[in-house]
Formats: C-alpha cells, structure tokens, sequence
C-alpha cells in the first residue's frame, strides 16, 4: 500500500468537494436531517465555497491518498482564513477528515502530524481545532497530542446549532517535542 500527503490545487476543487460531502455524511449520519446536510453542501462545502478557499493564501489543504486514491483530507488556517477571528497569532486545523473505510490506517495521524509540523514553520503561538462536544474518540486522539480544552463555539449544520470544544497547543511545546 503505498500512502502519500500530497497538495490539494484549486484543480480538485469537484474531487474535494465529493470527498469532503462522503466523509461529512459518514461521520455525521446519524446527527442530522436529510435536509440539514443538503443546506450544510450547498453553502460550506458548495463547489464556489471550497474554490475560494483553495485559492486563499491563509489556508493550505492536503490530500491524504492511498494507492493514487483520495480518502481524506486536512484543511488548516491562519490570519483571517481563521474561522474564529478572536484567536490571534493562532494556527488552525479546520478540517481533517478520513473515509471511513480506510479509518484505522494512521491516516488521520499522518494528517494530523503534518498539520503540527506546518504550524512549526509560522510564528504562531498556539495550533487550535473545534471538535463536537460529543465526538469522544476525536476528543481522545487529540489529548494524546496535548491538547487542551480552552473554550466552545457553535458548528452550525442546517437548523442544528452544536457545541464545539475549542482545543490548542502551545507551537513551543510542539517544536519542542519534534525537536527531541
């Protein structure tokens, strides 16, 4: 099996935008209505939303791929691309998503770890994430790497309003522990 982290161009906008609709869907399927996803692609997944965000110079996004295939993804911010503009000096993982069939593989790991050596090269402070409240293993992948709960924000998805816990990090601390 052969894996790689590669770039995602504003030329993949539709192989995103597809990939990003599968794994929203099987990570939340049982969360929301039919017609809250529907509402949830049309705005911040629609292809023009993801093309903007591709082509904004404060956000990167990577292709997790398995044997010339892409099956997830990772989405990280800084500056005004933050979807939280309270937070100066931070480094955000917005979105890191893995298709449920290829769970299990260290791909969010790999993701994840690219993410934190990214924010290593910035002169941010901290690297930040939302994860939802009730998202258990996602809240306990991320305590291993040393994050901490440092407040909430609402994830909008249609009509439901849920709570995300805000996690972060010191930059330091990570340099520090890549650096050992």
């Amino acid at each position: 099996m052969n894996i790689d982290v590669l770039p995602i161009g504003a030329d993949d906008v539709k192989t995103l935008r597809d990939l990003s609709m599968r794994t929203f869907s099987e990570t939340f399927r049982d969360e929301y209505t039919d017609e809250e996803f529907d509402t949830y692609f049309n705005t911040s997944l629609a292809e023009a939303t993801l093309q903007a965000e591709l082509t904004d110079s404060e956000s990167q996004h990577f292709f997790a791929v398995v044997d010339g295939q892409p099956v997830g993804f990772l989405k990280v911010n800084v500056g005004r691309a933050q979807t939280e503009q309270e937070l100066p000096h931070g480094f955000e993982v917005q979105r890191i998503y893995v298709l449920a069939d290829y769970q299990g593989l260290g791909l969010g790991k790999l993701l994840f770890e690219k993410a934190l050596r990214l924010a290593t090269q910035t002169d941010c402070d901290y690297v930040w994430l939302g994860v939802w409240e009730h998202n258990y293993k996602a809240q306990k992948f991320y305590a291993k790497f040393g994050f901490e709960k440092f407040g909430e924000h609402t994830f909008v998805v249609g009509d439901s309003n849920d709570t995300d816990w805000l996690l972060r990090r010191s930059v330091a601390s990570i340099r520090e522990e890549l650096n050992k």
